[in-house]
């Protein structure tokens, strides 16, 4: 008792000298032990007295939800909205309290006072309507609310970026308005874990949005992503992924985009004042130094705050006013140090704990900046202000769990903070609640229908889950409001390009260049659109001016080493623009070294220093290589694209995350009808050879065929260094009018559907992995995650549950697994296997296991009877403390690449066998269905092997469509809604049961036809790479 008698002395002693800062400190300490509710209405009172209004609101709404009869606390609440300026609430507020009086026992003089400040405001409220000839008062607060103009509303931003995260204010601290940029990440990751381009087709493919601000009543920010190993999300922004997504950050701190006098109008900075002997006279110094805090006059500021600490160095509150002036001037670790001696001084100091932690989320230090919060909440855990700022840090940590709660707890506070809706809906969405994200990004913009963020966020999750018209109508929406909005461009450009609409994201990203010309995320996509069709003049120019930027992050420096690889094969494809197509082999032209750091997004030092630079366009140019040429749209052309167009579609997903792309659904037609006319010629000239075989052994009566093994060798074996610009080892040997089983391997066939994919998104980089160097060696793969720390990948979520199932399948099958290190982990004792079995998520298999671990799947071969082949790895990882990478890999070492070659020998030379002879040419279709099976098995074991960095499930799709129309059989439906075919692949164990498991909805929908027999050569009707790459592009919107 003697401790808090002491306190209370020193409080009226303070309050009777009018310290009310000194005097706040003491009521800190008492409501942080016992939260009485007359120290409440006493703080809010001494808050009133140095006008920090808005702490006075916030304690008397802690006061009321004690006692909702406390008139004082009315008093002091409509007094405070009323020095706001919010006239209209004031008066609510004071008639609320006026009511309770009227119907208790109360106190008679606060009763007369209500009534008197009830009366003085109507009438100065009459006075006011009178002289601007209103007719009937209208309500300030009504009126400004969803214009943001209120007192309440119009609040500067502090916004710090670090991988675009900032640093934020309380509501009666530093908040500021505006309506800057925000990135999205979403990309999660392909199978390279790589951004998501390719966003529409078959397993090709953040962040989960990446650029947070934090604030603690408006967030005016924002924050793909995979191929069968795949948009980061953006994360996305961001990306935020979204991949892929861990990323050293680089803070920054960044001011809305405003004029001077829009960001003095706005401008409301304040922290609570501190008085010493001369305490009027440091009030006023410290005022001066908030309100050039507030002017953007931090220099000044700071020296205002340095003159009162040199006279006294223990003042917390002008500790917090100097750090908060640092943070805006991007001197962080000052700012910290500022912030951290405020907490020495004043251990239960909120606002220093809480800055403090804001300023570490913007460094990146999301560890330390959560425990800062966490204390915050500590002395006031009903703080709706911190737990959004919390929630907002743990969001950028990817701990969405806990965003998600704490963001929840804030809203169940303040119901209208807009922001904390917009965070809560993208923590939502990255677990996998679609539906409640979905409802908490309109809430947001219910409550601010010009929320610019808003509106982009939900712009981004309306892409991730493939509504491409809701995205557009969202992205309208925005710059509808603001038409400088850059980031809006970016993402409608970003739409545009995953729907193979290059040239309208073009238009896009050049109007967001004319606003921001340093925009690395306009500039390196639009490059990429220039160097798709084939403008690469623009495309090189504009790779060399991202590579120009200085930058401040890592994940705007990941852009900048792809653009230098983008740039080289650029010039590459420049280089081969006039000559024939079928001699554009990134594969065998371009270096083994290039190709792994490109896939591997390295920086490319080691590149610049090893490997041959592709010649300047200028030389392209002088050499007659690259001559720019006008597309002219022919009869046999425009039959060739419209063919194309029809049969390219049928590769489409019908899955959440997989856009449909035109440009990509052309590419995939041609291909196809190519692989069919050259498979077609193949298997004619093997007929022919057949029945000369079957003529010359008829007089013995020997019916069967007599076959040669094809004497090419396989083009898919080597090692390291096997890449070279030999034509004779090149993947993709023109296939002419000779074409037999001599020279056309299973690799030629699956070749030409690999080089239309690498042409039609050429900064997707879709090699051959034994193309590659020692990585081969060590075995690269593929790596698709299905789940990514706490993140559900909306691609391939859905087939979590049945991978999981199969993975306890195989430990319960083998009785081990193997660590990260390799080593072989046995489950046989202490009863895990028994566990194993009843495991029903990622952390009970981590808890049995005790550490990372990876298991692999079986294909039984139908080469050699018995033998089993490796399959898929299914791996599992911790991340952080609460996450896991639970995804699928597939390694591909020169053992494992020698037995599925063998697989795909015996598998083309079955198919070639079951056509070629009797069957040869028949339109019965019941006479076809070894041909539709071997055909089906064939695509099992490409799906198991995946051979590409990239793009291997697009690729199998396409082959199998195209050695369909070579056996006269159309594929004239879709893949079934929600299923991806290289996962039936992948997660059945036999070729057998894929065949059985697909053919239920394929078989049906194939179509007995020789149609495809009319349409015009394509290799003829598109000779060179120029004429490819304008097919493609051809529009005839």
């Amino acid at each position: 008792m003697a401790p808090a008698l002491s306190e209370r002395v020193e409080l009226a002693r303070f309050c009777a000298s009018k310290d009310w800062s000194k005097a706040i400190r003491i009521l800190d300490s008492l409501i942080s032990r016992s939260p009485a509710i007359q120290d409440i209405c006493n703080r809010a009172f001494c808050y009133s007295k140095l006008e920090l209004n808005k702490h006075v609101i916030k304690d008397c709404d802690k006061a009321l939800q004690l006692d909702p009869t406390l008139l004082q606390a009315y008093i002091l609440k409509g007094s405070a909205f009323s020095a706001l300026g919010r006239k209209t609430d004031a008066i609510l507020v004071w008639e609320q309290g006026y009511e309770y009086a009227l119907h208790q026992a109360t106190d008679l003089k606060q009763l007369l006072e209500l009534e008197e400040l009830l009366k003085t405001e109507k009438q100065g409220r009459d006075a006011s309507c009178e002289t601007n000839g209103l007719s009937m008062p209208q309500s300030t607060s009504e009126s400004s609310t969803n214009g943001n103009s209120s007192a309440d509303m119009n609040q500067d931003r502090l916004i710090a970026q670090a991988e675009l995260s900032g640093i934020a204010s309380n509501k009666s601290e530093i908040c500021l308005k505006s309506n800057e940029d925000f990135d999205s990440k979403t990309e999660l990751c392909d199978e390279n874990g790589e951004p998501n381009k390719f966003d529409g087709q078959v397993n090709e493919s953040p962040d989960v949005i990446e650029n947070l601000s934090y604030n603690s009543e408006s967030c005016n920010d924002s924050s793909d992503v995979s191929d069968s190993g795949d948009k980061v999300p953006a994360n996305s922004s961001d990306s935020i992924n979204i991949s892929e997504i861990l990323r050293t950050p680089v803070s920054k701190f960044v001011f809305p985009h405003e004029g001077k006098e829009e960001a003095r109008k706005y401008k409301k900075f304040c922290v609570a004042r501190v008085h010493n002997k001369n305490s009027i006279s440091v009030d006023f110094r410290l005022s001066r130094g908030i309100q050039a805090v507030n002017d953007g006059n931090y220099a000044q500021a700071i020296s205002i705050f340095d003159k009162i600490l040199k006279e006294d160095t223990a003042y917390p509150e002008a500790l917090i006013g100097r750090g908060t002036a640092y943070a805006f001037k991007k001197e962080l670790d000052s700012a910290i140090a500022d912030f951290t001696k405020a907490i020495q001084f004043n251990p239960s100091a909120t606002e220093a704990w809480k800055r403090r932690g804001q300023a570490r989320a913007a460094l990146g230090e999301f560890v330390e900046a959560i425990e800062d919060l966490t204390k915050a909440l500590e002395f006031e855990p009903d703080s709706a202000d911190i737990l959004h700022e919390r929630g907002i840090v743990n969001f950028k940590f990817k701990d969405f769990n806990a965003a998600v709660r704490d963001l929840s707890s804030c809203l169940n506070i303040e119901k209208d903070n807009k922001s904390a809706y917009s965070y809560l809906a993208l923590a939502l969405s990255s677990v996998g609640e679609y539906n409640k994200a979905e409802e908490a990004h309109q809430k947001s913009l219910q409550l601010d229908g010009n929320f610019l963020e808003a509106w982009a966020h939900l712009a981004q999750f309306y892409h991730d889950l493939r509504k491409p018209m809701k995205a557009h109508e969202c992205l309208n929406e925005v710059l509808q409001i603001d038409g400088r909005f850059v980031r809006a461009y970016h993402l409608r450009g970003l739409l545009f390009h995953a729907m193979g609409e290059h040239r309208k994201a073009i238009k896009d990203l050049t109007t967001g260049l004319s606003i921001d010309s340093t925009n690395i995320e306009c500039l390196y996509l639009r490059a990429s659109c220039y160097h798709a069709v084939g403008q690469y003049k623009e495309a090189v120019k504009d790779y060399d001016a991202a590579l120009d930027l200085e930058l401040d992050s890592m994940d705007k420096f990941v852009l900048q080493c792809l653009a230098f690889y983008q740039k080289e094969i650029a010039l590459y494809t420049a280089s081969k623009f006039n000559g024939d197509f079928c001699w554009f082999d990134i594969d065998g032209d371009i270096d083994a070294v290039f190709k792994e750091y490109w896939c591997k997004r390295l920086h490319p030092k080691n590149v610049c220093e090893k490997v041959f630079r592709q010649p300047p366009l200028r030389e392209s140019l002088r050499k007659g290589k690259f001559k720019r040429h006008d597309f002219t749209l022919t009869k046999q052309k425009a039959a060739l694209i419209q063919a194309a167009d029809s049969t390219g579609k049928k590769i489409q997903y019908d899955c959440p995350g997989f856009l449909p792309n035109r440009r990509q659904h052309r590419m995939a037609g041609f291909a196809a009808i190519e692989i069919a006319q050259k498979v077609s010629k193949a298997w004619r000239s093997m007929h022919v050879e057949w029945k000369s075989s079957n003529k010359n052994n008829s007089k013995s009566g020997k019916r069967a065929r007599r076959r040669e093994r094809i004497n090419i060798p396989s083009q898919n074996r080597g090692g390291a260094g096997c890449s070279t610009s030999s034509a004779l080892e090149s993947s993709s040997l023109a296939i002419d009018e000779r074409s037999s089983s001599r020279t056309m391997s299973w690799q030629d066939v699956y070749s030409l559907a690999v080089r239309w994919r690498q042409i039609s998104e050429p900064c997707d980089p879709v090699v051959w992995v034994n193309k590659l160097s020692e990585e081969f060696n060590s075995g690269f793969g593929s790596h698709t995650p299905m789940v990514l720390g706490q993140a559900k990948v909306v691609r391939y979520f859905p087939n979590f549950g049945r991978t999981f199932d199969i993975a306890k399948t195989v430990m319960k099958e083998r009785s081990y697994v193997y660590s990260k290190k390799d080593k072989i982990i046995h489950l046989g004792k202490d009863g895990k296997l028994e566990e194993v079995m009843h495991a029903k998520s990622c952390s009970d298999l981590y808890r049995i296991v005790g550490e990372d671990f990876w298991l692999s799947t079986w294909c039984n071969s139908a080469a050699f009877e018995g033998k089993q082949l490796e399959g898929t790895r299914i791996t599992l990882v911790k991340m952080g403390e609460r996450g896991y990478d639970f995804s699928i890999r597939t390694p591909c070492t020169p053992a494992r690449w020698e037995d599925f070659d063998a697989e795909m020998i015996m598998a083309w030379e079955t198919l070639c066998n079951a056509y070629c002879g009797e069957n040869y040419g028949s339109t019965d279709f019941d006479m076809l269905g070894n041909i539709r099976d071997a055909i089906l098995r064939m695509t099992y074991f490409w799906y198991n092997f995946m051979p590409l960095t990239r793009g291997s499930a697009a690729v199998g799709f396409i082959v199998m469509l195209g050695l369909f129309l070579a056996a006269n059989m159309e594929f004239t439906g879709s893949i079934p809604e929600g299923l991806q075919v290289d996962w039936e692949a992948i997660l059945n164990l036999d070729p057998n049961s894929f065949v059985d498991s697909v053919k239920s909805w394929l078989y049906p929908s194939l179509k007995v036809t020789t149609l495809w027999k009319d349409y015009p050569d394509v290799s003829s009707t598109f000779v060179s790479t120029g004429s490819v790459v304008a097919a493609l592009s051809f529009s005839d919107d």
